[in-house]
């Protein structure tokens, strides 16, 4: 594939990004080198321009002196394929925990280093009018003021933006449904919990409260009951590791299935507890999303930071959930020059050869590039992400974004296998 000769997209002194065509950026991709053509496409709308503070742009050949690096930060859809190449100066702050992209100008229009992963349309940012946001917040908190769940989620949906906090405002869609304050992990990146000495704080607020039951049950059944093919999910940016109250959410399910039989009932987790899972699944858990950055056991650790299990546990969770039926996700975690490894992918393919899923979830993993090589370490040699997502579907493994529906209206679940009536107490 030939190389292109991409221009410099910068910011000045005032915070302006600007554009200067005859000089050529490099991009980091593990290493440094300039993107080839299929690399690369158009800023998509909602494509967010960012200063990298501290950080003058690693050139090929022009300019850099005086001048701030940039990059871009994805809509949902969208998959990262090339770090910003930078000179990090003496004084520079670390990173915010953000998905940092790529990006140059092309013809004085601004391009990314990225792939359209997920063509779906219903996670696009909604744009509210003055106060409609709050009023459907408020008009839900009404029906169910002493829930705690929606007093987390009120702030989530406000304050952060996040879209499933929201859905369960609007009534649409992946509702979120928090209910762990504690987490057996610490991850380097986490977005709810960060070490003081991290130098970034986390961008949201975890919930502080262990849910009961009547609470999980009442917003899980509001929201199945409204909702056509809707899904309700435990495991959420705001809170720790649900499988850590897998006692409770067995007995919400189990109450929410008794009275409701149509959406999905999905879990988002770590997967460090394989017999905590089983609980979930005997309870009538439709659908899993297992998060993970690597299928390499000192990658994952060094990220993870596990207390109590390790990456064979959760290799053993994606093969229970798989085995009972499931509709299994994987959360990739993804990063250029770590997912793209040739170690890495040897890895990944040798495991989903034994044990496909259904869906590999990827996301963008929203850290500073320098800490997260500095954590797991730079490549020996890479493929390049496009190769890491083709590799992927050569498995016959589909590749997106967002969490499908399990169950549908009017259909049986993904799994008719038997599950045992007995729910661990």
């Amino acid at each position: 594939m030939k190389e292109l000769m991409p221009g410099l997209a910068y910011a000045n002194g005032r915070s302006e990004i600007l554009f200067d065509e005859a000089t050529v950026p490099f991009a980091d991709a593990g290493y440094r080198r300039v993107p080839q053509a299929d690399e690369l496409l158009p800023a998509p709308d909602g494509a967010l321009p960012t200063l990298l503070p501290g950080r003058r742009p690693a050139v090929l050949r022009g300019r850099n002196k005086q001048r701030t690096a940039v990059a871009v930060l994805l809509p949902a859809g969208y998959t990262r394929l090339l770090l910003p190449a930078y000179e990090r100066q003496a004084d520079a702050p670390t990173l915010p925990l953000f998905g940092y992209t790529y990006a140059c100008v092309i013809d004085d229009a601004l391009y990314v280093a990225a792939a359209r992963t997920d063509a779906r349309d219903d996670w696009q940012p909604r744009r509210f009018a003055a106060g409609e946001l709050e009023a459907v917040v408020d008009r839900r908190m009404s029906l169910d003021p002493a829930n705690r769940i929606l007093g987390q989620l009120r702030r989530c949906a406000q304050e952060f933006g996040c879209f499933t906090a929201q859905n369960v405002f609007l009534e649409q869609g992946e509702a979120a449904i928090p209910v762990s304050p504690r987490c057996n992990a610490a991850c380097v990146g986490c977005i709810s919990e960060q070490r003081p000495d991290s130098g970034v704080p986390a961008p949201q607020n975890r919930i502080n409260q262990e849910i009961d039951v009547a609470e999980i049950v009442r917003l899980a059944l509001h929201h199945l009951e409204r909702v056509p093919n809707g899904i309700v999910s435990f495991g959420q940016g705001c809170e720790g590791e649900p499988l850590l109250r897998s006692t409770t959410i067995a007995r919400a399910i189990a109450q929410i299935r008794q009275e409701h039989a149509h959406g999905t009932i999905n879990c988002n987790t770590n997967g460090s507890l394989p017999q905590a899972l089983q609980r979930l699944i005997d309870a009538g858990l439709d659908a899993v999303r297992i998060s993970l950055n690597s299928f390499r056991p000192e990658v994952y650790a060094a990220y993870y930071r596990p207390t109590g299990y390790g990456l064979e546990d959760v290799l053993s969770s994606i093969r229970l959930a798989v085995g009972a039926g499931l509709r299994v996700s994987l959360n990739l975690l993804t990063h250029p020059g770590v997912t793209d490894d040739v170690r890495e992918l040897a890895a990944m393919r040798a495991f989903l050869r034994e044990c496909p899923v259904s869906l590999i979830q990827v996301r963008t993993l929203n850290i500073d590039p320098e800490v997260y090589f500095a954590t797991v370490g730079r490549p020996e040699d890479t493929a390049g992400m496009l190769a890491a997502l083709e590799e992927i579907r050569s498995l016959d493994i589909n590749v997106g974004n967002f969490t499908p529906p399990a169950r549908t209206a009017g259909a049986v679940s993904v799994s008719q296998k038997p599950r045992r009536s007995q729910i661990g107490m």
